[in-house]
């Protein structure tokens, strides 16, 4: 396997609840799962607050959580920016912040921030290479800290091997983690997201996967990924039970820790794991249930 310059932990938390709650709880949550033993929190990029700020905020108010953004979208900000936020974040907080880029997802980037997603392999492509080249005349480091890439087909896995320090897969079975390895290699690093619900009644337990499952199975890019792993277009978009069942862990403690050792024996480097609950607020409550069976 690869070694991270960066040391998120075997298993860290992905969340989308950080947005929804006022600044300082937000702090005092990611405190709380750094006590909890969990090493890394992901954050997500749509249309809420700044990733970047976020990532700098909770930072300051933490003493050793690292925060990686899951992803940040590269068509919200031009490649420089970009690269002087990372930086900037590294000088503050050496080792304790991982950039996650993504091309997001058509409707967010063509029809809320207006730009033009017809070639998004490519935009990512010369993104990076913009990136490399960005000029940040301030204190920092001089080189770019290390990149990952959200990648789930073929060619952005590659991309993200030969030009990024590897990828962070979402929305993706153990199969796909495997697959993944196949095309990336042995030595990019991956760290893929698992959605879990804690939860041992079978029609409770996928009821609340498809509330969260809904959005994006209606995506094209996570369709067209769990199709390139053999799964039928109709059960994916009708979120059939195998699918749920392929996406999502339910069940017991131990049968999502088994689903996280099954990413893995895959290939993973790193797995995330996205508590599913009813209530957002209900969130943190699984963190402290699935931290001493996780973190030990």
């Amino acid at each position: 396997m690869a070694n991270a310059s960066i040391d998120l932990g075997r298993v860290g938390l992905w969340t989308g609840v950080l947005d929804g709650m006022p600044s300082s709880a937000a702090n005092e949550l990611c405190a709380e799962a750094s006590e909890l033993g969990f090493q890394t929190i992901w954050i997500p990029e749509a249309v809420g607050r700044d990733p970047f700020v976020t990532a700098m905020r909770v930072l300051e108010n933490t003493s050793s959580i690292k925060i990686a953004t899951g992803i940040a979208n590269i068509y919200a900000r031009d490649a420089m920016t970009t690269a002087n936020a990372q930086r900037s974040i590294e000088e503050a907080h050496p080792g304790r912040f991982l950039l996650g880029l993504g091309v997001s997802h058509l409707h967010l980037v063509e029809w809320v921030r207006k730009h033009d997603y017809s070639k998004p392999l490519s935009y990512m492509r010369d993104y990076l290479a913009s990136m490399q080249k960005s000029r940040f005349m301030a204190v920092g480091p001089t080189e770019l800290p290390e990149i990952v890439l959200a990648a789930l087909g073929p060619k952005m896995l590659e991309l993200a091997a030969s030009e990024t320090a590897g990828a962070h897969p979402y929305f993706v079975p153990p199969e796909h983690t495997q697959f993944a390895r196949e095309v990336m290699g042995p030595d990019a690093l991956l760290y893929p997201e698992q959605m879990v619900v804690i939860e041992e009644d079978p029609n409770t337990a996928r009821a609340i996967a498809r509330q969260h499952m809904k959005t994006y199975a209606a995506l094209p890019n996570y369709v067209n990924n769990l199709v390139r792993l053999g799964y039928e277009v109709n059960e994916v978009e009708n979120l059939s039970d195998n699918v749920v069942d392929a996406v999502v862990a339910w069940g017991t403690v131990d049968s999502i820790k088994a689903r996280v050792q099954a990413h893995f024996d895959a290939g993973a480097d790193h797995v995330c794991v996205q508590v599913l609950t009813e209530e957002p607020d209900q969130v943190p409550d699984g963190w402290r249930i699935l931290a001493p069976v996780l973190i030990g």
